[in-house]
């Protein structure tokens, strides 16, 4: 029986399913740059880049094994440009009894792909996506009679299961869970490492001309570009993360300086969410370093809850909830994203950095763009539909799968406390301690209303008030509304005055 195996842009691992009873000399493997992908959003140009630069390589690297790879690149003349067209045209040309997939990581695509067979009159297997550590199925047994899903909780079942620092039943240390420690504002004079950098090689200097042929339009800074683009230099970049980044990690998890996008942060999110690297690898990496005695247990923890607990966990999320999901807007928000968000040009200097940071380098940390970007996005009651697309556009690390969960969830609180326990929702006095953003801003974060106010001062407090119906009742926002509630009528007025001349200047879309 010859076999097509279809190989996703964000399955550039050989351990997929869909490759492990591949016979090299009857199956042909495909991958597909092709426009509708590229463009049913418009991902930001590095991103593309890297994508596409990773699968040629990943190609040729199956080719060098000896697989049939068939290989289409976007400037091919026969490109029918979509996926489904090019597994059509496939079939045109080769004797295929079946097609083989793994899961993929868009519930867009599912539903596309589950339409194939009937389509194409062919057999169509899509097997499970075993790269990660907690199947959809796993989750939903975990999830099922839960009034509420916490990460934490799955968190700890999840160290359990893998037996990751854990000793005699008991996690490493005394306790699960090391974050109070990690919030460390940052200090002056910190030295911070050099991020991995990668040299393009021909393949990838192939493919950033082509990007800027074919996608000069779209968001983003092309160049410089320094992504890893094989497994091999997505190792060394997990390497270097560990030995250079890791151990100051946990501290500084949470600080955001300016000119210094990258922190201590591992950068490994590129890599783990294409297939370059695994959950499991990078996950005993940190967990070795500890052993060592190399790296703090603050920080090994806190890097391994964001993989084997907060990744997990949102992917359970998203495939438990969609599609119903995508349409979640618990607080109602209908307000259009502002054009800085694609420009960097405002006075906010917070906003100015985080976004010009994400137009050069498709990235930005989690706490930029939850309590930057996303505090304000859920501030100014922007709608989720835009939050989501801008979110899956910019980031080179953002599948639906992971962007989804986060947006919706984490940062607009659109699901009504499905995810998050509360709104993340700040003033600026929490930019100001766990950043050095606000010396360098035109407003003055200690003015609470005013011209020269910081908007986060006052668009914090307009939030409190006008979602009260839909928060007061949550516990953990109690305080807040005790706090609002003995406010004065006046004060209460001007912070409404200042939200509304706010928001009619972000809505005539004028400089803020």
């Amino acid at each position: 029986m010859n076999t097509l195996r279809v190989i996703l842009a964000d399955q550039l691992s050989e351990t997929l399913t869909s490759l492990e009873d591949a016979v090299k000399s009857k199956d042909w493997i495909l991958l597909c740059e092709v426009e509708e992908e590229a463009t049913y959003v418009r991902h930001h140009k590095k991103k593309l880049a890297f994508l596409f630069s990773a699968m040629r390589h990943f190609a040729k690297e199956l080719q060098e094994k000896g697989f049939q790879v068939l290989y289409t690149k976007l400037d091919d003349p026969e490109n029918r440009g979509s996926l489904f067209s090019e597994v059509e045209r496939v079939l045109n040309t080769h004797p295929i009894d079946q097609i083989v997939l793994t899961h993929p990581g868009e519930y867009r695509l599912l539903k596309e792909i589950d339409t194939w067979e009937e389509k194409l009159n062919v057999p169509v297997e899509v097997r499970p996506d075993t790269r990660f550590l907690c199947s959809t199925e796993e989750f939903g047994r975990w999830a099922r009679g839960r009034k509420q899903l916490r990460m934490e909780n799955f968190y700890r079942e999840m160290r359990k299961k893998h037996s990751i620092l854990m000793e005699n039943g008991q996690p490493v240390g005394g306790e699960w869970n090391y974050d109070s420690e990690n919030r460390k504002p940052p200090k002056e004079g910190l030295q911070i490492p050099s991020p991995f950098v990668n040299k393009p090689d021909e393949i990838t200097k192939e493919v950033i001309e082509l990007i800027s042929k074919r996608f000069d339009s779209h968001f983003g800074d092309l160049e410089p570009f320094y992504f890893a683009v094989t497994r091999k230099q997505a190792l060394s970049a997990l390497k270097l993360f560990v030995e250079e980044r890791l151990p100051s990690f946990g501290d500084y998890q949470d600080a955001m300086v300016q000119n210094e996008p990258w922190m201590y942060h591992s950068h490994l999110s590129f890599y783990l969410n294409t297939g370059l690297l695994l959950p499991l690898e990078c996950i005993q990496a940190a967990e070795d370093a500890y052993q060592a005695g190399k790296v703090p247990l603050n920080a090994t923890e806190g890097f391994i809850r964001q993989i084997l607990g907060w990744r997990e966990f949102v992917r359970g999320i998203y495939w438990l909830k969609m599609p119903s999901y995508a349409e979640k807007n618990y607080l109602q928000a209908d307000r259009k994203l502002p054009e800085f968000f694609w420009t960097g040009e405002t006075k906010m200097n917070c906003l100015k950095q985080c976004v010009l940071e994400t137009k050069q380098n498709a990235y930005a940390h989690h706490i930029q763009r939850l309590m930057v970007l996303g505090n304000f996005a859920l501030l100014a009651g922007i709608h989720p539909d835009e939050v989501n697309e801008w979110y899956l556009i910019v980031y080179a690390d953002a599948f639906e799968w992971v962007e989804m969960p986060n947006v919706t969830g984490m940062i607009l609180f659109a699901d009504g406390g499905y995810l998050a326990s509360k709104p993340y929702a700040a003033s600026g006095n929490y930019i100001h301690k766990m950043s050095d953003y606000c010396k360098n801003c035109t407003y003055k974060v200690s003015k609470k209303s005013g011209e020269e106010a910081c908007p986060f001062n006052y668009l914090y407090w307009n939030f409190i008030g006008r979602n009260r119906k839909k928060l007061e009742t949550n516990h953990r926002m109690q305080m807040m509304y005790r706090t609002y509630d003995r406010m004065s009528e006046e004060k209460k007025s001007t912070i409404e005055r200042d939200s509304e001349a706010f928001f009619n200047t972000i809505e005539k879309e004028e400089p803020i």
